[in-house]
């Protein structure tokens, strides 16, 4: 079977936004190549993932790749693709040079590029997130094991905004908490909250694609029976009360529904918010504190913030 590989030339602040796109387009997974990870100060107090060849990466800006296959809508796909991503300028995105390249690849080898990127990461003091294809091997008796298969899932969970989330859902979660995922993509975060003690877990997605994938990986993972994936459109028409919500979307999504986070939290209870870029910093904030949350802790990692708030014990 023929493949096409579809590579976007955009921007750091773009990865998460134009990977939702791909994925809406049919596409099983995205390879990020950031320039930007050449040039970090690798925190290495979770140990070192694996040497980064400067050859697989881009002299400036960030590579996206995805595979789409070849078939009689692949004009159509792609065409659909372009026009979402010049969307994203009206919500003030940059999407840097937005320069689209296809090459055709086959099958063969478009799973060989798939896997030459997936490594096993430990993103956090116990959790360590590692493709269903390698026989990873615990190092420490409390280390908690995430298996995520790339070709299924939205991303490999080792991205700055999902890591903000999982060390904070790592540092507030307690046993017997009830948690909504809300944006659950591949449901790393659900599958976090459970082996982190959580009672239960209610998953949403509007992306069906999404929701599919957190239900094969909650599987995967051996917690389908505390985890509930649902296609929901954000919290609307949710009742159920929650110990913990975490978000890990748009800063423009987050800023949709923090009054309904505020109405369905516990007193006391967190409210774990990622995905925000610097310049939206503030106005996540300002909203979450004009809902009724108190800010305890503002994260960041690379360009990438996490702002974590917590409701009152009293409601204001």
């Amino acid at each position: 079977m023929k493949w096409t590989e579809l590579c976007i030339y955009t921007t750091n602040e773009a990865i998460e936004p134009i990977s939702n796109i791909i994925h809406e387009a049919g596409a099983s997974g995205v390879v990020i190549e950031d320039k930007l990870d050449l040039e970090a100060d690798w925190d290495d107090s979770f140990g070192e993932i694996y040497e980064l060849n400067p050859d697989d990466y881009p002299e400036e800006g960030v590579r996206l790749k995805a595979y789409l296959p070849v078939n009689s809508f692949l004009g159509e796909t792609v065409s659909e693709i372009k026009q979402a991503i010049n969307n994203l300028l009206l919500f003030d995105i940059d999407i840097g040079p937005n320069k689209i390249t296809l090459s055709e690849v086959n099958e063969e080898e478009w799973a060989t590029a798939w896997k030459k990127y997936y490594k096993p990461a430990k993103i956090s003091e116990r959790v360590t997130i590692t493709p269903t294809w390698e026989d990873y091997q615990p190092v420490s008796t409390d280390e908690l094991i995430i298996e995520l298969d790339p070709g299924m899932a939205f991303g490999t969970g080792t991205h700055p905004t999902t890591v903000l989330s999982i060390q904070g859902l790592e540092q507030y979660v307690n046993d017997g908490d009830i948690v909504m995922d809300v944006g659950c993509g591949s449901g790393v975060l659900s599958i976090a909250s459970v082996l982190l003690g959580a009672k239960r877990v209610f998953a949403c997605d509007l992306d069906e694609v999404a929701v599919q994938s957190a239900k094969l990986n909650v599987k995967v993972n051996k917690v389908g029976s505390q985890v509930q994936v649902r296609q929901n459109n954000l919290l609307n028409n949710v009742n159920e009360q929650a110990d913990i919500i975490v978000a890990n979307i748009l800063a423009e999504v987050i800023l949709r529904f923090e009054q309904d986070a505020f109405r369905i939290m516990k007193p006391g209870g967190v409210f774990i918010t990622s995905g925000i870029i610097q310049a939206k910093k503030q106005q996540v904030k300002d909203g979450l504190e004009n809902a009724g949350f108190d800010i305890v802790e503002i994260n960041q990692m690379e360009d990438w913030i996490s702002i974590i708030a917590k409701k009152p014990e009293e409601s204001r």
